[in-house]
């Protein structure tokens, strides 16, 4: 089969072999036609369960395992004997023909699925827009919901959520923040506007400014730099670390309060790295309060991971368990930011897990039917807070977190 080829214009990849057989279309409106949004007034927009045919092309580490291994693998989000009874009833297919269970994947090969998608609920927080001419839309993205189309959440992403509510055309997604981050997002309307802001992305001219809520009282009176490179070590768990063959990842920390149990820190990335931030305060010592992954201690210890403690094949076992027993999202670090004790965290902990695992199941695919997610596991304290080149600046407000953090510090710096 023909190898596809492809290019990538800030995230979003064309297969311009597709496109010249007319088998990749760049989403349009109307793929959002049947798109219902539906709010309960519970902090959660949700969309109906609906068919849906996934289609995705097989990545490298794919090559040379069955149909069955990649989908049990690679698509946590349902047990393997879903996949095994999706397969074995013609509901995947592998280069336009029914696969079955032992079908080896490799190089090229195109696999699409027809299920019934159930996409998880996201804040419901609207997508302010910050800016809009004729280029481009700069927003305030809610913490909690993805940037475009991936994994389980498709209609419940920013992208389509400009689409569909506010009547955007397609765009290009420029910049890059994790569902967790809130803040400052870039989408250019044309791929040639997608390029230029591009440049301005890689421009070491480009002033990037986050703020982050940590654990513990931050080195006060200094800038502390961080180069430690960083290596993705589980793409499918999203787990980066520390490695000296790692790409080069430089970033500014200061402080500017401490409220006795977290600080806030000014943060300024001067590379581009997947979850730069999240694993430099890490590896200070200092992770994000509330981050489910380099926060959690269950997954790293009493250290959590500090100076790049803990090996990593005792970090993806222990990383990967607890998505396999409680959600997409490992539990919140509570300890951290409220007075539970220990006792009481386990209780909450396994009275969530209760809930996960005795739910019903979904009539129509028989899929489990999770309970909706916690406050607490709709965002993170990072905050893209302001965007600046020599041309143009951006910036939104500061989030409610960050405030309340300096409130509690007679002695806190000046906010930026």
């Amino acid at each position: 089969m023909q190898q596809l080829t492809s290019t990538t214009i800030r995230g979003i990849r064309i297969f311009s072999s597709l496109r010249q057989k007319g088998m990749y279309k760049r989403p349009k409106r109307d793929c959002l036609e049947n798109c219902e949004y539906v709010y309960h007034g519970d902090g959660l927009r949700r969309v109906p369960p609906y068919h849906y045919e996934y289609i995705t092309f097989a990545k490298l580490r794919w090559y040379g395992k069955t149909l069955l291994e990649v989908f049990s693998t690679e698509f946590r989000d349902r047990e393997p004997g879903y996949y095994e009874k999706a397969i074995r009833g013609g509901q995947v297919s592998v280069n336009h023909k029914v696969g079955n269970v032992d079908t080896i994947i490799n190089n090229g090969y195109i696999v699409s699925h027809h299920a019934h998608r159930h996409e998880p609920p996201v804040s419901d927080q609207p997508v302010v827009i910050v800016h809009e001419d004729e280029k481009f839309v700069v927003v305030d993205k809610p913490a909690g919901i993805p940037v475009h189309p991936t994994g389980r959440y498709n209609h419940n992403t920013v992208l389509h959520i400009l689409m569909k509510e506010n009547k955007c055309p397609f765009l290009y997604p420029c910049n890059r923040l994790d569902r967790l981050t809130s803040g400052l997002m870039f989408f250019s309307k044309t791929s040639k506007a997608a390029e230029e802001m591009r440049v301005y992305m890689i421009s070491k001219a480009l002033n990037k400014e986050y703020v982050a809520r940590v654990v513990g009282e931050f080195p006060a009176d200094k800038e502390i730099t961080c180069d430690a490179r960083l290596l993705t070590v589980a793409p499918t768990l999203g787990l980066n670390r520390v490695h000296p063959d790692g790409k080069e990842a430089v970033t500014v920390f200061r402080r500017i309060a401490f409220d006795g149990n977290t600080s806030l820190v000014h943060c300024k990335p001067l590379t581009g790295r997947t979850h730069q931030l999240r694993v430099h305060l890490q590896y200070l010592g200092h992770p994000i309060a509330n981050d489910p992954i380099y926060a959690n201690r269950r997954v790293w210890g009493s250290s959590l991971g500090k100076n790049g403690d803990g090996d990593n094949a005792s970090v993806i076992t222990r990383l990967s368990e607890i998505g396999k027993t409680e959600t997409a999202s490992p539990l919140l670090q509570y300890e951290w930011y409220t007075n539970e004790t220990q006792a009481e965290a386990k209780a909450r902990r396994d009275k969530r897990i209760g809930e996960l695992l005795t739910g019903e199941h979904c009539e129509v695919c028989g899929s489990p039917l999770y309970t909706d997610p916690s406050p607490e596991e709709l965002g993170i304290w990072l905050h893209a807070l302001r965007y600046e080149s020599d041309e143009w600046s951006y910036k939104t407000d500061y989030p409610v977190w960050a405030l309340k953090v300096r409130e509690r510090d007679p002695a806190a710096s000046p906010l930026p």
